[in-house]
């Protein structure tokens, strides 16, 4: 160990009848440790919450959905899937349709999203069947047609599995002396589902692909094609592709096309709070700052001596660097290993509960990553170190007989 390592120790420790300054130390590195703590909780969460969105969006979603401009109808839509399915990267296409329309059951109804599905197919590229938690995907063999609905929307509409919806569409409707009459259907609920996105389990149902195309009057057409992708960050790429290859009128939207501004939203809030809490960093570095220049106020004696001894201005400078930096590393050390426990805590407990009528999740997700822990690692040294040097310079041009005189 060097002398300067040596010296800065004993600054540190302070002396038994003046523990004033090891007080101050100690509350220096509690301050770099609460902010690099409450940094990694919170990028955790926002990473858990981003993942968290990611993939339940993609459960019900695929990574890929090919449309016509206009979102006119596909036709010969098997000899389009056939197309996409020659693209290279492509795990599995199942054609759709996707409509609005109202649902009622008793004295209870709402507006909702229908979407007409294959369901040999759907299962490749969506979490449809690991989503169902009661009933099944079968939409034959009743005295009415299948649909599956959202928990939330089952809820709404106080049905369970059994009972008999009526669902009312614009489409095919006929006008009457009375007004105009929309086009109604009636349909057994088959199952229900939980996608764990409060918007879609309140306003989303199932129905076959086929009675999907007869009740909204579709005869050999879907309204598009959902794609999945081996690789989901591969979807700018291979969209492209398929659009390059089907040519005009089709485009191919993905999945981060289709919700940028929620995923542009979480991006940017995670960037804020990153520059809000490294704020709480600075702040205990102020503190780190001004230890060390109570420390050459306290020590100035002791500086005189060490430099009429022998000791340079790059010694005396390297004393207070290695004492104001120990105290951002033992900090940074002890933030990491809190924020990093709590971290671990809030991702297998989950004992934070959101109400999901605001969130779009119902539990507060935790993700640590490796890459941030070393960037608040990082970011946390580095300003400790910057802390350290006006002190140290202070300390490195005092002159040792004006350092002893007034002593």
């Amino acid at each position: 160990m060097s002398y300067e390592a040596y010296i800065a120790g004993r600054y540190l420790r302070g002396k038994k009848g003046s523990p004033f300054i090891s007080a101050v130390a100690v509350i220096s590195v509690l301050g770099v440790a609460v902010g690099v703590a409450a940094l990694i909780v919170v990028l955790a969460v926002m990473n858990g919450a981003h993942i968290e969105l990611r993939d339940r969006i993609l459960g019900t979603n695929a990574h890929i959905v090919v449309l016509k401009y206009h979102n006119e109808p596909i036709n010969e839509y098997d000899k389009i899937v056939t197309q996409i399915n020659e693209v290279e990267g492509i795990n599995g296409a199942s054609p759709f349709i996707y409509a609005k329309a109202m649902v009622s059951h008793e004295n209870y109804a709402d507006g909702i999203v229908i979407r007409g599905i294959n369901k040999k197919y759907e299962t490749e590229v969506t979490d449809i069947k690991k989503n169902m938690i009661s009933g099944n995907l079968n939409f034959e063999g009743h005295t009415h047609p299948g649909i599956i609905l959202g928990v939330g929307l089952a809820d709404i509409l106080r049905a369970h599995i059994g009972d008999v919806v009526t669902v009312a569409s614009p489409y095919g409707g006929k006008s009457s002396p009375f007004g105009f009459i929309p086009k109604m259907q009636r349909f057994f609920i088959t199952g229900l589902f939980d996608s764990g996105f409060f918007e879609y389990n309140n306003s989303l149902a199932y129905i076959s692909l086929e009675d999907a195309q007869d009740f909204f009057e579709l005869p050999e057409a879907v309204t598009g094609i959902e794609v999945k992708l081996f690789d989901m960050y591969s979807a700018g790429s291979v969209a492209r592709h398929i659009t390059k290859k089907l040519g005009y009128p089709f485009r191919a939207n993905t999945w981060m096309e289709l919700n940028r501004n929620l995923l542009s939203a979480l991006s940017l809030e995670k960037k804020t709070m990153f520059v809000i809490l490294t704020l709480i960093i600075i702040v205990a570095a102020f503190g780190i700052s001004s230890s060390l220049i109570m420390i050459v106020m306290r020590k100035t004696k002791e500086i005189g001596i060490l430099k009429s001894m022998g000791a340079t201005p790059k010694s005396i400078r390297k004393i207070f660097i290695i004492e104001g930096f120990s105290v951002g590393i033992v900090g940074t050390v002890i933030g990491i290993l809190v924020g990093v426990g709590i971290s671990l805590l809030l991702q297998k407990y989950e004992f934070i509960s959101l109400p999901g009528e605001i969130y779009f999740i119902s539990k507060l997700p935790c993700k640590i990553k490796l890459n941030d822990c070393i960037l608040i690692s990082l970011a946390a040294v580095l300003i400790s170190f910057i802390a350290t040097i006006y002190p140290s310079y202070k300390a490195s041009k005092l002159m040792p007989v004006e350092a002893i005189r007034y002593e």
